[in-house]
């Protein structure tokens, strides 16, 4: 049995704290003072910022309550941002506009949002420097490596931080090379081509990438060890060895969600899950500002599950991760900080409060179950607006959804962010419609004041805590589910998530056509026009696709007794049982990604898809 009970019991245990501490606020007068005594430190050492109109603002936004019960099962049961269980955010301060100081106000001798006595009118340094970094990150990929090397400049032009995240094409995402029979017609369809470290190269340049305001994300799971051995590479090709530990970013590598969801892996579910602890325990050592695997229930989501599911199956496959490198000897303490998290989010009423659920229980079960200190308690998130929720009917009401997507996304406290385009349903996105979608974003978090004077602006409200409930119950439900059947890897070859995905997405699809779910533009207030809208198609030119196959041969020529030997060694590492990833460092730098691929097939053979 695995330890998903075991954080069921967990989160249990800790409602049940959160009301003992209540009872005791209520009834030990000693106790009652120390709660607020703390209540009230917190709130007057809160700043407090003025709005463009001059409005004075708290930078931190408590629910205005005195009673000692209360103010105990807020502190113990919701915490403040950037405090366990960091329901309200994973950290103290994010999105807000940077300070360059601080004022605060006086008005018949009270502060205005404190509710406690200030001194006279004075400044305030802010406990901790604010953060810099923008949540955008958009997501790109098209043709080949110098062409989404452009789309990411122009992406990023106006960014103080560069945050980019790559999408790859399906050759490469089955970890099959672009010359390999049948595959001509996809190079550098639906994300980039990349065969070589050469590409690798090529798809980076012009970013400094061991930088401290630079980041990339890939979104790459079955030959993700490899593309992160060539990443490695490409980043020690242009700024030597010493640059290795200073990399930032993540990659997807989640072998658990495509099982379950996707199928776009190469290797059998046990292998695939070999070798992405054997990358995970050399970059949590190597590489300590690198997030080795992102565990993703975006995929989950957009094959069709519920909200709750997505979360529920999301979590239970984090805690199995954790659950492995555990056992594999790996320390807590080294692996859990590196562990991050994707969702989607959709229009769905648990979306008001789903990843603030999902911060709630992984810090819970993380802390009180796998002993991990604060900073591997913490669930750092990257959303993306739902890309199932675009509609190619009436299209441009797919700026509408996106906008409401992202409020929902920071009301829930998300770490990075990415908004799809409104043309997605016909195409890869055009710089037009690409543009739109950042700026989405930008309007919600710098033009409008929403989030960037006050946290917690928008939480807890009545409505906000029953959703909460009511979804932290769904999930505990089906982690109990996934136990009984003997932990997420059981659950996985007994087809449960799978089939559980699928009867969502088939009850899904059966309320729109039945009018219960309502789209506008499709089954309600359709205008009458069925005519197909004029969207300019991004597609790959034949004569681009040639290029990359000259270049591949070329590389393939050029490096072919080298890559003989550094596939025998890389096999013999893997056949002997030996963590694979120094050899991988190795083999990139010769061999291109099908050539590795079909080494490892050859040993550990080839995953067969879940129907």
């Amino acid at each position: 049995m695995s330890k998903l009970g075991a954080v069921v019991e967990a989160v249990e245990k800790h409602g049940r704290f959160v009301l003992e501490q209540v009872k005791r606020a209520r009834s030990d007068e000693k106790f009652a003072q120390a709660v607020t005594d703390r209540w009230n430190k917190v709130k007057a050492e809160i700043p407090i910022s003025k709005a463009p109109t001059g409005l004075p603002l708290p930078r931190l936004a408590l629910p205005e309550i005195d009673e000692p019960g209360e103010i105990a099962r807020y502190l113990f049961g919701d915490g403040l941002p950037g405090e366990f269980p960091y329901l309200n955010g994973a950290y103290r301060e994010m999105y807000l506009e940077p300070l360059r100081e601080i004022e605060s106000f006086e008005k018949n001798g009270e502060a205005v949002a404190a509710g406690v006595p200030r001194a006279r009118k004075s400044k305030v340094r802010p406990a901790r420097p604010p953060l810099q970094e923008e949540p955008t990150r958009l997501f790109s990929g098209l043709m080949l490596a110098e062409d989404t090397n452009k789309r990411f400049h122009f992406l990023s032009a106006h960014q103080r931080s560069k945050r980019l995240s790559t999408a790859f094409d399906g050759p490469t995402l089955y970890g099959v090379d672009s010359d390999a029979d049948g595959v001509f017609g996809k190079i550098g369809e639906g994300g980039v081509a990349v065969d070589t470290v050469e590409d690798m190269v090529r798809l980076y340049d012009g970013f400094e990438l061991g930088a401290p305001n630079f980041s990339a994300s890939m979104t790459i799971s079955g030959p993700a060890p490899i593309i992160m051995a060539m990443y490695i590479a490409a980043a020690k090709r242009r700024f030597g060895a010493k640059v290795v530990p200073n990399l930032r970013g993540t990659i997807q590598a989640d072998i658990f969600k495509e099982v379950q969801a996707q199928n776009e892996t190469i290797f059998p579910t046990e292998a695939s899950l070999r070798f992405l602890c054997d990358m995970i325990d050399w970059t949590t050592a190597n590489m300590p500002r690198w997030y080795p695997v992102s565990i993703s229930g975006y995929h989950i989501g957009e094959a069709g599950s519920t909200p709750v599911q997505q979360a529920a199956y999301t979590l239970s496959n984090g805690f199995a991760y954790a659950e492995m490198l555990s056992a594999r000897g790996v320390p807590v303490d080294q692996f859990a900080s590196r562990l991050s998290f994707f969702l989607d989010c959709g229009l769905d009423v648990e979306y008001i409060a789903l990843a603030r659920v999902s911060r709630k229980i992984w810090a819970i079960g993380m802390r009180d179950v796998f002993g991990a200190n604060a900073r591997g308690q913490m669930f750092k998130l990257h959303t993306q607006t739902s890309g199932r929720s675009l509609i190619a009917a009436e299209f441009k009401n797919n700026l509408t959804r996106t906008a409401a997507e992202l409020m929902l996304a920071y009301m829930n406290g998300t770490n990075s962010c990415h908004s799809n385009s409104a043309d997605e349903p016909f195409t890869t996105p055009s710089e037009e419609w690409i543009r739109l979608a950042a700026h989405g974003q930008a309007i919600l978090l710098e033009e409008s004041g929403i989030f960037k004077h006050t946290m917690n602006m928008l939480s807890g409200s009545p409505g906000m805590k029953a959703v909460e409930r009511a979804v932290e119950k769904a999930i505990l439900d089906e982690f109990r589910e996934i136990e009984s059947l003997g932990g997420v890897l059981a659950a996985v070859e007994n087809r449960y998530q799978r089939s559980q995905i699928q009867n969502a997405a088939h009850r899904y699809e059966q309320q729109i056509y039945d009018g219960t779910r309502p789209i506008v533009g499709l089954n309600r207030y359709r205008n009458g026009a069925d005519e197909m809208p004029e969207v300019e198609l991004v597609r790959t030119p034949r004569a681009k696709q040639k290029l990359q196959v000259e270049r591949l041969k070329k590389f393939k020529k050029k490096n072919a007794e080298k890559s003989k030997r550094a596939l025998h060694k890389l096999g013999a590492v893997v056949e002997r049982g030996e963590n694979f990833f120094p050899a991988l460092l190795e083999a990139v730098e010769v061999c291109s990604l099908g050539q590795i691929t079909g080494r490892l097939q050859e040993i550990v053979g080839r995953f067969r898809p879940m129907v």
